[in-house]
C-alpha cells in the first residue's frame, strides 16, 4: 500500500470514528449536561470534576486504564467479547469508547452553561400551557441554546480528529481499523518522511481553522437571530 493509499484510509477511519463519536456524544452529553445545570447538591462539583478530568488528565494516562478495562482479562472486557465474540482493546469500538472518554468535557460544559443560562421561566410557561418534556425540549430549549449546540458538536468533532494518545494506548496502528490521521502523522515524522508529514499537518490545520471559522460565523448569526426576535 502507497503512502496515499495509506492516508487516505487513515483520512477515512478519522472521519468515520470522530463523526460517531459526535453522535454518541450529544446523545449521551445532553441529559447529562442537562441534569448538572438542573441538579443541585454539594456533591455537583464532584460529578463536574470527573466529567472536566479529561481537560487535566494526559491523555496516555486514561488511555492505559482504558486498555486494562478492555483487555481480555478484565470484566469489561470479557463481557464484550461474550456479547460480540471479539476483542474490545486494539478495535475500532474501542477508540470510539476512548474518544467518546477523552472528548465530553468539550461537549457537556457549553451545554451545561447554556442550560444554566436559560432559566427555568420559559419551560414553566410552557409546561402551564399543556407542553410535555420533549415537545418543551425541541420547541424551547433546543431553538434557544442552537448556538451551544454548534459549539459543541465542532469541537465534540474537532478534538476527536486530534486524538493520539488515547488512541494509540487503546487502539494500536492497525491500518484500516485503528489507524487515524494523528498516528499516520507521527509514522511520518518518525520515518523522516516529512514531505508527507508537511501535507497531513498543513491538511489539518487548514481544516481546523476553517471549522472554527464557521462555528463562530454560525454562532454570531444565531445570536444576532436570537436577539432581534428578542426586541421585535
Amino acid at each position: 500500500m502507497t503512502d496515499i493509499s495509506a492516508d487516505i484510509l487513515a483520512l477515512t477511519t478519522t472521519f468515520k470514528m470522530a463523526a460517531l463519536t459526535t453522535i454518541i456524544l450529544l446523545l449521551l452529553g445532553t441529559p447529562l449536561a442537562w441534569y448538572l445545570a438542573k441538579w443541585q447538591s454539594k456533591w455537583k462539583v464532584i460529578f463536574e470534576a470527573v466529567v472536566a478530568l479529561p481537560l487535566v488528565l494526559p491523555p496516555t494516562v486514561l488511555g492505559f486504564y482504558l486498555l486494562l478495562a478492555f483487555s481480555p482479562g478484565s470484566l469489561p472486557g470479557q463481557l464484550w467479547q461474550s456479547a460480540t465474540g471479539s476483542q474490545l482493546a486494539f478495535s475500532f469500538s474501542a477508540i470510539v469508547i476512548g474518544s467518546v472518554l477523552y472528548s465530553l468535557p468539550f461537549v457537556v460544559q457549553p451545554l451545561q452553561k447554556a442550560f444554566e443560562q436559560l432559566g427555568d421561566h420559559h419551560l414553566e410557561a410552557a409546561a402551564m400551557l399543556g407542553a410535555g418534556p420533549i415537545d418543551r425540549f425541541f420547541s424551547i430549549v433546543l431553538p434557544l441554546t442552537k448556538a451551544s449546540f454548534i459549539t459543541a458538536t465542532a469541537l465534540g468533532f474537532a478534538h476527536t480528529v486530534g486524538e493520539f494518545g488515547v488512541v494509540l494506548m487503546i487502539g494500536g496502528n492497525i491500518p484500516g481499523e485503528t489507524r487515524v490521521l494523528s498516528i499516520a502523522l507521527f509514522d511520518h515524522v518518525e520515518a523522516f518522511n516529512y514531505a508527507n508529514a508537511h501535507i497531513l499537518s498543513a491538511g489539518l490545520l487548514i481544516a481546523s481553522l476553517l471549522l472554527l471559522s464557521m462555528v463562530y460565523l454560525l454562532g454570531n448569526n444565531v445570536n444576532k437571530t436570537q436577539q432581534n426576535l428578542a426586541k421585535s
